[in-house]
């Protein structure tokens, strides 16, 4: 369905309907009702790029199982776990963020964006055993990771998770679990905000617009955007703009031509799952379980095998499986998009870039390569008896990595979302990846802080922010607040209808 409401001359204007324009549009108008707001999406439909259900792995980041979080070790030897401590206190302010949006009536049946379901690190082999075991040492003795169990038992493993010991040999394993862990299907979330907004007086939400060009002017911006079903040209001015585009963010950095643009280059890595196509099998895993990255895989294709809740229905799925492309979007991309984005001021750093990532760009080409075989041979390293009648394979998501003069000889991929501004904060820009959708609210509230501060200077601003995220301004972390954190964290759950 086609949105076509208009604001003129709004207070802000979001470019994307994905998570992140949501959660910031929806935070802005509870802080400053009187706030006007206009967003603009390039696709029909809201929220069918990175955001959408089938185009991510869905999970509800919180360092939990991830083991690319954890790849360290301290001086003494044992796991460094504060990296995924960081995570979950940053994904515990979506929770309250969305628990808040249910409780007000802002939005609905909180299952059809958000489900639990356990989440599970699996190794096999003893290095990887005693590495699993020094960082459940580490989690389990903080906080927020309590609950977390930890086993090498080969029967209580197949409780958790069947398929793992399915068809396994005689290798040591072992297993951590918190059943506490979600399944969050980021596009749904993302529509149920939008829906709100746009009922708001002063809030208008256009799909099927291209925004083409952006000029500062003295009090804020000239946004330049197509019709793409008239392709009549408008142009609308505004205080402050988002560009929240995912993979189309890049491009419209660039034409803003602020400081900040110079120099940065971007590269897209497509993504594959296996979908289990069996629903007897689909029926006995309940659970998201990861592993370690392979050993020629770059950090960021660490496999899992998921459980997921899509189009109403459970769903398995194994992944991701990188893919080559020159596209920036899934649905409204070019091959000629990574071509494109070379600019003069940027195409040393992206020379130097590809040189010192060569393993990289192998990888890339050999995932496009392989066979189902290849694919189900690291399938067979989580599920030993899945069989290639059981699964199909599906294209999912872009993600564009941004590549800064200050990356140096640094990996294209790493971690965390960029939030990129002008001097004169009247333009935010949101590039990077994982665990980036998990933890957008963490990042549009920074976004908030850093441009829309005079929002929280008063009484009244702190008070409606403390309603939407009480622990906005407590550092979770810390021990003195664990009792807090339990109450806030429980009441969240029993919002969103997580226990």
């Amino acid at each position: 369905m086609k949105h076509s409401t208009h604001v003129e001359h709004p207070d802000v204007i979001l470019i994307g309907s994905g998570i992140m324009s949501a959660n910031l549009g929806a935070m802005l108008k509870r802080l400053d009702p009187t706030l006007s707001l206009q967003l603009y999406e390039v696709t029909e439909e809201l929220a069918q790029e990175a955001s959408h259900g089938w185009n991510n792995a869905g999970t509800g980041h919180a360092g939990i199982c991830e083991l690319s979080y954890t790849p360290n070790r301290r001086p003494d030897g044992e796991v460094d776990v504060a990296k995924a401590i960081g995570i979950f206190e940053e994904f515990e302010q979506s929770l309250q963020f969305w628990s808040y949006a249910v409780a007000e009536g802002m939005i609905d049946n909180p299952s059809d964006f958000i489900n639990p379901i356990p989440h599970l690190s699996f190794v096999h082999g003893q290095e990887q055993v005693d590495f699993l075991k020094s960082r459940h040492a580490g989690m389990s003795a903080h906080h927020f990771f309590r609950e977390m169990e930890y086993t090498t038992d080969r029967e209580k493993i197949a409780s958790w998770a069947p398929l793992l010991l399915a068809g396994r040999g005689n290798v040591p394993i072992a297993a951590t679990k918190m059943d506490s862990g979600t399944d969050v299907n980021f596009g749904a979330i993302s529509r149920k905000l939008l829906a709100w907004l746009g009922k708001q007086e002063g809030c208008g939400i256009a799909s099927g617009h291209r925004v083409i060009d952006l000029k500062q002017t003295p009090t804020g911006w000239e946004v330049c955007v197509r019709d793409l079903t008239t392709g009549q040209i408008k142009f609308n001015h505004t205080k402050f703009v988002l560009i929240g585009a995912g993979g189309g963010s890049l491009k419209l950095l660039q034409k803003s031509g602020i400081a900040a643009s110079k120099g940065l280059g971007g590269f897209p890595i497509g993504g594959q799952w296996l979908v289990c196509e069996n629903p007897e099998l689909v029926a006995q895993h309940h659970a998201k379980v990861y592993g370690q990255a392979l050993d020629a895989a770059p950090t960021m294709a660490v496999p899992h095998l998921d459980t997921r809740m899509l189009d109403g229905k459970q769903t398995l799925l194994f992944g991701p499986f990188a893919a080559w492309t020159t596209k920036f979007l899934h649905k409204k991309g070019s091959w000629t998009d990574l071509p494109g984005s070379i600019r003069p001021h940027n195409i040393t750093t992206l020379l130097k870039i590809a040189a010192t990532n060569l393993p990289l760009i192998k990888y890339l080409l050999q995932q496009s390569t392989q066979s189902m075989q290849d694919r189900m041979d690291v399938l067979h390293v989580y599920y030993p008896d899945a069989k290639p009648k059981d699964w199909k394979l599906i294209d999912a998501g872009i993600r564009v990595q941004a590549i800064k003069k200050t990356d140096g000889e640094a990996g294209i991929v790493h971690y965390g979302t960029e939030v990129i501004s002008n001097p004169e904060r009247t333009l935010s820009c949101l590039l990077g990846a994982s665990p980036g959708a998990s933890v957008s609210v963490n990042i549009v509230l920074e976004v908030v802080k850093s441009c829309f501060p005079h929002l929280l200077n008063s009484s009244e601003g702190q008070a409606r922010m403390k309603a939407m995220i009480p622990t906005y301004d407590l550092d979770l972390k810390k021990a003195e607040h664990a009792n807090f954190f339990h109450q806030v964290h429980q009441q969240a759950r029993k919002n969103l209808q997580l226990d």
